[in-house]
């Protein structure tokens, strides 16, 4: 995709979501960089970034998306989008807080505490019920209790200035000057001279590693060991043996959880890594999405 395309048409389609001429440019320039199955897909779905119909980009597609159009749309009910906008072009963060006070009046009622607690609606976001049955443990409002201590810690404690992740999640694009640095111009070419070494996978950690042994430096685990944990700990085990069977001494591996404390390490595992805690608290500190519990870094002996 990058062979053909330029930075104009690739940040409409993933910064702003939306690009009119997207049927061209697939059909003459994006389709034959892809896969066989992904051709296959786009072919039918190439629709979502033309801006037609109530959802106008292409992030309000998908699960996760189809609830950020609902909240948008929830927003609009509760007469708090301009609000909302607002908010995300705050000039400081003393605005941020008295802007994000008054939304926070308007739209964490009990309407919405029933719906967030609802299996089917935190299954949009991609929570499983492991996690759901966290936030019901320790928090008095369930999953929105969880959600309202994280918003605050983000739209109150941090600048929002530079934070794409809930800028396109609430406004559904994102701005040349607050989106991740691969939709940055100054970084296009030099992503276009080596988009080539980006090799996808779509597979499990395990059996990545059954088909590619090797000695591997960096694993970023996200949170899917919070799900393996609750359904599957053989699974659990399985996978962290074969991570330190392909690590070497100083491997580093990442991952986050909805618990604030993880107690289901294999004890081969606590004597395997040891985990730089307090570092990863300042950086925890800072995160700008802000829905998970903790966050670890392990690192192999």
């Amino acid at each position: 995709m990058f062979e053909t395309a330029d930075f104009d048409t690739l940040f409409q389609m993933f910064g702003k979501g939306t690009c009119r001429t997207v049927k061209h440019q697939y059909s003459t320039r994006l389709r034959t960089a892809l896969s066989e199955p992904a051709q296959h897909y786009w072919d039918k779905n190439i629709r979502y970034f033309n801006g037609a119909g109530i959802r106008k980009t292409f992030y309000h597609y998908g699960t996760s998306g189809q609830f950020a159009w609902l909240a948008e749309r929830y927003f609009r009910l509760n007469n708090v989008s301009h609000k909302v906008r607002k908010l995300l072009d705050a000039k400081s963060q003393e605005e941020q807080r008295h802007l994000y006070l008054q939304i926070e009046d308007k739209i964490m009622n009990g309407a919405m505490e029933w719906f967030v607690n609802r299996h089917v609606t935190m299954a949009l976001l991609g929570v499983p019920r492991s996690q759901m049955e966290l936030f019901a443990r320790n928090y008095e409002r369930g999953a929105l209790g969880f959600i309202q201590e994280c918003l605050r810690k983000v739209f109150i404690e941090l600048p929002l200035s530079d934070n794409y992740f809930w800028r396109l999640y609430m406004s559904g694009e994102y701005t040349l000057s607050c989106c991740p640095a691969y939709l940055k111009q100054d970084h296009f070419q030099s992503i276009k001279e080596r988009h080539h070494k980006i090799k996808p996978h779509t597979t499990t950690v395990s059996q990545f590693l059954k088909d590619n042994p090797g000695t591997y430096s960096h694993f970023v685990l996200l949170d899917h060991q919070d799900w393996l944990a609750a359904n599957n700990r053989p699974a659990l085990q399985e996978e962290w043996e074969l991570i330190l069977k392909n690590s070497r001494k100083g491997t580093r591996i990442l991952m986050r959880s909805a618990a604030e404390t993880i107690d289901f390490f294999p004890d081969f595992v606590l004597d395997s890594l040891t985990f730089e805690q307090e570092e990863t608290k300042k950086q925890h500190f800072l995160d700008r999405v802000g829905t998970y519990a903790s966050v670890y870094l392990g690192i192999v002996k």
